[in-house]
């Protein structure tokens, strides 16, 4: 194994609530209230749509709301990962990741072990320079039962509710995680900062028309199944768990201009304006992010 590089679970494909779009010149997110499913091809107007995109659409009268899918680990931050982060924005690269207590940072001496106070409280992190940031990788289909597709996320109501589900389905189904039968739901909450328009997250629950019983009695017999034919599920999570800390950034500089498109727009600043929202995990309507323009332009204006 090469020192230096994470190793990662296998992506398939993408899922995201929204797309990124060119406007005035400038490439910027547009989220949406539904999920996208894409490949890991790109054209000219963006990722290209995955098979399961389509046929989930169908299925659904035209928008995704809902993905049926399992987890490839027992352990809870093997399939989410979330850290306080901080991208170059012109290159992509990885800068300095931390838990609040601690970080990794790339500095001119090579990547240095420093405490980290959480974006509120480091010099490094002003002007929404830092954010948290969650991966979750799960599966889709009986194809490819190592093969992964990857949601992220900078938003605290996803990074959120999909740690304390995660830990939680944990618990109840006695380390069985890989073996429940889940789903990705989108919900949406209105908020005071979002001026009463919905902004959307995502959750985790067992799948539709399937009590949580059932899913139980379901992981066990999965679990008994797997066993009986061999499949060493502490083996894939020991391999898994050394891949991860096999180097000290997850995301590589091709994977960060992703990144960097999607959630870190230009112009932002730490008056939580328009470009602050377009950033976020949530879908926010159109009509939302012009009434923030321009009351954040009325309000340069009376203190320039």
């Amino acid at each position: 194994m090469l020192k230096g590089l994470v190793i990662t679970p296998p992506v398939l494909g993408r899922i995201s609530i929204g797309k990124v779009v060119e406007k005035a010149g400038k490439r910027l997110p547009e989220k949406d209230d539904q999920f996208t499913i894409t490949s890991q091809v790109q054209g000219a107007d963006g990722w290209l749509p995955h098979p399961f995109d389509e046929g989930f659409r169908k299925a659904q009268g035209g928008k995704i709301r809902v993905i049926p899918i399992r987890l490839l680990f027992n352990d809870p931050d093997l399939n989410f990962r979330a850290e306080y982060a901080l991208f170059d924005r012109r290159t992509g690269r990885p800068v300095c990741v931390g838990n609040g207590e601690t970080c990794k940072r790339r500095t001119e001496s090579g990547v240095q072990s420093l405490p980290c106070p959480s974006p509120e409280g480091c010099t490094l992190a002003q002007n929404g320079a830092c954010k948290p940031y969650g991966r979750l990788n799960v599966l889709i289909g009986d194809d490819d039962p190592l093969g992964s597709f990857v949601f992220r996320t900078t938003g605290f109501n996803s990074i959120r509710t999909l740690s304390a589900r995660l830990a939680y389905f944990q618990a109840i189904s006695g380390n069985r995680l890989a073996y429940l039968p889940l789903e990705l739901r989108l919900r949406g909450k209105s908020t005071r900062q979002s001026m009463g328009t919905p902004i959307y997250y995502v959750d985790l629950t067992v799948r539709s028309g399937v009590s949580v019983e059932d899913a139980l009695t379901e992981a066990k017999r999965l679990e008994a199944d797997r066993q009986e034919a061999g499949f060493d599920q502490f083996a894939l999570e020991t391999a898994a768990r050394q891949g991860f800390s096999n180097g000290a950034f997850e995301e590589s500089e091709e994977e960060g201009d992703s990144v960097v498109e999607e959630f870190y727009t230009e112009g932002e600043d730490t008056q939580g304006g328009a470009a602050s929202v377009r950033a976020a995990d949530t879908s926010v309507a159109p009509s939302l992010v012009d009434k923030l323009e321009g009351k954040a332009a009325r309000l340069s204006g009376s203190v320039g």
